[in-house]
């Protein structure tokens, strides 16, 4: 799985407290949720766990962009969570 190779990566140069691997492992559980409720759409306390858990994402992102902007857009481009822009 991708987690492995990413998690070996992350932890070569980071601890697993550091918001890089806070990211990854939110997003990990988010695209398992979603494979979840593809299949059961009434499931709503699983529905209620994602969006917390995108939430808890959003703010680690919003202050990694503050902090600092060139890690946010590499961890960005690795785990492939945004459309890139096309202007």
């Amino acid at each position: 799985m991708v987690k492995n190779s990413f998690i070996s990566i992350i932890s070569q140069e980071k601890t697993r407290g550091s918001v890089e691997f806070q990211v990854f492992s939110f997003t990990n559980k988010i695209r398992r949720l979603t494979s979840h409720l593809e299949l059961h759409r009434k499931d709503y306390l699983s529905q209620r766990g994602l969006r917390k858990i995108l939430g808890k994402r959003q703010r680690l992102l919003a202050y990694l962009s503050k902090k600092n902007r060139v890690r946010y857009k590499e961890l960005i481009v690795q785990l492939d969570i945004r459309e890139p822009k096309t202007h």
